[in-house]
């Protein structure tokens, strides 16, 4: 037998064999059989290749796809901006519970993913932004700007004063990354147009105006008639799916909340360790109070001219220095400088490192009142004053000791929270079908909750993560304990499904009640429709007042409304404008249920709005409008078909 098997492994058979395994080694690595790959990202966007668009998503042509993930800090990022943003907007009403919504996460993460998709879309396009395209949208900042007017000498105050500093090079390639990815849709959303004849057509339809008359139907008195056995029987039979039982499902749980944790005694010791470890965080940095004469030079000046601004600029410093000197008056006559010229070159207070390096060496070593210059740096010359100066201020450890004991505290209870919560996990984990030897484990009381739907419960059955979990196939059919799910910071939570109850029909024994309740409410519809019918037919022969008067109702008048005025209620006023125009002096008749009574109503009368009566203003701006919601729907359409390009995935449970 070891013969035979000799024999089978050799020749053309195994040759076949050996080369079909080393095709993936060689693609792939001997290391990605022998590892494990952890995947973090919260969305997945996989592009075909630019010259196969194509390509079908399946092996081994996938690996000809490139790969571009949203990670989770960037999403949580965006969330946490989407959060303050909409806090500050919203203040006292904003709604936590609505923000953490699996529906308003999608969003924020849709978001993302179409951003992602237009940066894709225009590096295969091969979109360049010229450094003219670049120069322009700088000069527009309204920060970079005096008197309305770009100064470069601001500009690059201001990227140099960034924390940390920025390099004009550095800020100029933000920028062209952003002209870049916002190219397409930009350009899509500025090429809408309107043509003269829509926009007559709309400004017609805007301002119409329109005469009714209407009549309101009484509701039909209620239901009493008798409702037999086999009407319930037949109702129930045809209504089975409005009669069932949801599913449901009870856990058991058990909870580490941080917040119920007893704080931690601190150590004296260890307060004054902190305390010096994070010295520079109680202590104010020295700030001067400074103002300068500004003699500019461009890069590219003559020998000739640089030395006649440093001439300048001496002359202007001795001038300063001079007993009496008015240094704001020559601030505001001699500096080139335009954003603090107006105001005697007072650049408020500064702290170390806060100016380009020979500026903040000179300021940070003169004394109180003391002029110096000229100071050379890349911007010109500068003569300096620093007019006071705000010594550093270190707080007390007494002062700030409550502080840090409440660092320490709260340190000491992550550290035990997270502890605990490691020791839970490892504890269920040992015995993943009950939750009941992990809760003793760690002194932990083990809970459970009354049964809920998917719709949610009382407790830790409203929360979103709770409810996913559990309901997924694992935790039903295995009977075994999650995952920890966070439920807020340093609250975490492990559950197991002890009952599940399957979505089930009621019996018709329980839901009779409801049965003859709905049947009753279904025949006084129907004799409302049908009234309502009998007068539509009746004043579509006859005319509306006609009909009216012999079925003993009264007829109302709205005359000369306008589209979008509540009159007399916003159904009914939308009804009157959705009802065709009256052709040849015939009323057009109809019918809308409002808030649950039936009208009938005859628009008697339409007349367009007088579009002569129309500014050219009103009229350019009605156009811009327009304009804007097409170019936005064609905006939105283009990103809409950009994602189906793309096989995009999204890891719903890491949101």
């Amino acid at each position: 037998m070891l013969q035979k098997l000799r024999e089978k492994t050799s020749g053309w058979i195994a040759t076949v064999i050996l080369g079909l395994l080393i095709v993936p080694f060689a693609f792939f690595g001997v290391e990605s059989y022998m590892s494990q790959r952890v995947e973090t990202y919260v969305a997945r966007i996989a592009q075909p290749p630019a010259w196969w668009p194509s390509a079908p998503r399946v092996w081994p042509v996938t690996y000809l796809w490139s790969i571009h993930d949203i990670d989770q800090q960037s999403y949580r990022e965006r969330v946490e901006i989407a959060r303050a943003n909409l806090r500050q907007q919203q203040g006292d009403a904003f709604d936590p519970k609505a923000f953490e919504s699996v529906d308003n996460k999608r969003r924020i993460l849709d978001a993302l993913i179409d951003e992602e998709l237009m940066k894709l879309a225009a590096d295969r396009a091969g979109i360049v932004i010229g450094d003219k395209a670049v120069a322009d949208a700088i000069r527009k900042f309204p920060d970079f700007q005096v008197d309305g007017a770009f100064n470069a000498d601001r500009y690059r105050l201001l990227l140099a004063s960034q924390n940390p500093p920025l390099t004009p090079r550095d800020f100029e390639a933000r920028i062209r990354d952003s002209l870049k990815n916002e190219l397409i849709p930009t350009g899509i959303a500025r090429s809408a147009f309107v043509t003269d004849a829509e926009l007559d057509r709309l400004m017609r339809l805007l301002g119409e105006h329109r005469d009714v008359s209407f009549v309101m139907l009484p509701v039909p008195a209620a239901d009493t008639a008798e409702v037999t056995p086999a009407q319930i029987d037949a109702w129930y039979q045809a209504h089975k799916a409005e009669y069932r039982q949801p599913e449901t499902v009870r856990l058991e749980y058990v909870e580490v909340d941080g917040a119920a944790m007893p704080a931690a005694p601190v150590d004296e010791a260890a307060l004054r360790k902190r305390y010096q470890e994070q010295i520079a965080k109680y202590s104010s940095a020295e700030k001067r109070e400074v103002s300068h004469i500004l003699v500019s030079v461009a890069a590219n000046a003559s020998a000739a001219d640089k030395k006649a601004a440093e001439a300048k600029a001496a002359k202007l410093a001795a001038e300063a220095k001079a007993p009496g000197a008015d240094f704001a008056a020559l601030a505001r006559v001699n500096s080139d400088d335009a954003g603090s010229k107006a105001s005697g070159g007072d650049l408020g207070w500064i702290a170390k490192g806060g100016m380009p390096g020979a500026f903040d060496d000179a300021a940070f070593a003169m004394q109180a009142g003391e002029v110096r210059g000229p100071v050379k740096t890349d911007f010109g010359w500068h003569v300096i004053k620093v007019n006071q100066i705000r010594a550093a201020v270190q707080r007390p450890f007494d002062e700030v000791r409550p502080e840090l004991e409440k660092e320490l505290q709260e340190g000491a209870r992550e550290r035990a929270f997270n502890e605990l919560t490691g020791k839970l996990v490892d504890a269920a984990y040992k015995t993943p079908t009950s939750l009941e030897p992990a809760a003793k484990a760690v002194g932990l009381p083990l809970q459970t909750t009354p049964a809920f739907s998917r719709a949610g419960g009382p407790g830790i059955a409203s929360d979103q993560k709770v409810l996913r979990a559990a309901f997924t196939e694992s935790l039903l059919q295995d009977g075994t304990a999650s995952d920890p799910i966070e439920l807020g910071p340093e609250r975490t939570v492990l559950i197991r499904v002890i009952d599940h109850v399957p979505e089930q029909p009621l019996p018709l024994a329980k839901v009779r009640d409801a049965v003859v309740a709905a049947i009753r409410a279904d025949r006084q519809r129907k004799a409302a429709e049908a009234a309502a019918d009998a007068l539509l037919k009746a004043a579509r022969t006859d005319g509306l007042a006609a009909a009216a008067a012999a079925a003993g109702l009264s007829v109302s008048e709205a005359n000369d409304i306008r589209r979008g005025m509540p009159v007399p209620s916003p159904q009914a006023s939308q009804a009157f404008f959705s009802a065709p125009r009256p052709q040849s002096a015939q009323p057009v008749v109809d019918k809308v249920l409002v808030d649950g009574q039936y009208m009938v109503f005859a628009v008697r009368a339409v007349r367009d709005a007088d579009i002569g009566q129309v500014t050219p203003q009103e009229r350019a701006g009605l156009r811009r409008q327009l304009a804007n919601a097409k170019g936005l729907q064609a905006q939105d359409a283009f990103v809409r078909a950009a994602r189906a390009k793309y096989d995009i995935q999204v890891a719903e449970d890491r949101l």
